[in-house]
């Protein structure tokens, strides 16, 4: 049973607050030094990959790096200070975390305007629908770093991930159905219920709802693999041009939705193509996506894949961000966890 939420409390709409977009100004990213040769075989790959984001979100920001314990932290200096030395923007956190996937059980943040105030929301996490129960501990990461952080935080009680969504910071939000109405999610509540629940703690008053996600995601369909916005009314979309890829079906839905879809304010979006990468693993396909990239003040972060499409799709996405440098990150270890750039980072906004 899903705890109902105190409706003596406000909600983050009530008390003026939202989740802005990606593109606005950040404080810092925060991250999870990876540890798990489970998870990753090729770890010292996934390493390196961790090393060149740490270094490039470093520029002009903080990175808030959460370590289980000191001797991660001297195996991340090590590696950090290999070239050059450690990024002054580094801050190290130890906290005993399971797995690296800080996007779907960190918290989300928020700001309010009026007052310059930070906030976050801390979902439940149940590990993508109890498929994991080693990860579960994960959930009381959010309560564990706002000790440190002593902001507001809502608490829901509403299962949510943040590779779920994806919002213009202006009142629209992009999810899907596959993941939002899956049953091992949120049971108790439908399509009304958890609009309801965007609305009052994303501070979004538009959902748009996408069908399915990608062949080889266990996250059942986050829309951070499909579908991003990259300003107020432009969304890249991942599109398959193999009609013999098991992606082709979903992802031209998802294309054709979002083609006919409007913002908050009924204005149509503008909707790129964004083309993927056909990546597979020992056991069939992996969730690799180009649409899995990161927006730092800076920079934006690319995952890359050792395929032809990467070329293609860093053409689509650098004039999408023409005051941003467009770097490669790669990602074939890292999707091997079955993740990529975005499903381990966080964003905290400056208020």
């Amino acid at each position: 049973m899903v705890p109902v939420p105190d409706p003596t409390l406000q909600t983050p709409k009530e008390a003026g607050f939202h989740m802005p977009a990606e593109w606005e100004p950040q404080e810092s990213v925060w991250l999870s030094w990876p540890h798990d040769e489970e998870t990753f075989p090729d770890l010292s790959a996934v390493e390196d990959s961790y090393v060149s984001i740490i270094r490039a979100s470093c520029r002009d920001q903080k990175v808030n790096l959460l370590i289980r314990d000191e001797e991660t932290e001297e195996r991340a200096r090590t590696l950090l200070g290999k070239r050059e030395k450690i990024p002054d923007g580094l801050r190290f956190h130890i906290i005993d975390y399971a797995d690296v996937w800080f996007r779907d059980y960190g918290p989300t943040f928020l700001v309010n305007r009026k007052n310059h105030e930070l906030a976050m929301v801390n979902w439940r996490f149940n590990a993508w629908g109890n498929k994991y129960p080693g990860l579960l501990s994960d959930d009381c990461i959010p309560a564990n770093m706002n000790r440190k952080l002593g902001i507001r935080c809502f608490s829901p009680g509403v299962v949510m991930e943040g590779g779920s969504i994806d919002v213009n910071g202006k009142g629209t939000v992009l999810t899907t159905e596959q993941c939002l109405l899956n049953p091992n999610r949120n049971p108790d509540l439908g399509r009304i219920e958890l609009e309801g629940v965007l609305r009052e703690y994303l501070g979004c008053n538009r959902v748009i709802w996408l069908s399915e996600g990608i062949a080889g995601d266990d996250t059942d369909g986050h829309v951070d693999d499909i579908a991003r916005f990259v300003n107020e009314r432009t969304v890249v979309c991942a599109v398959e041009d193999n009609p013999d890829s098991e992606n082709y079906a979903a992802l031209r839905e998802n294309y054709r939705i979002l083609r006919g879809s409007t913002d908050q304010d009924g204005i149509p979006l503008t909707v790129i193509p964004l083309p993927m990468p056909e990546f597979i693993g020992d056991e069939g396909s992996l969730p690799a996506s180009y649409a899995n990239f990161l927006i730092i003040n800076q920079v934006v972060l690319m995952p890359v894949f050792g395929h032809p499409n990467d070329a293609r799709a860093k053409a689509i996405l650098a004039p999408l961000f023409p005051d941003r440098e467009v770097i490669e990150i790669d990602s074939r270890a890292l999707v091997k966890g079955l993740g990529a750039v975005h499903c381990i980072s966080q964003q905290q906004p400056v208020p």
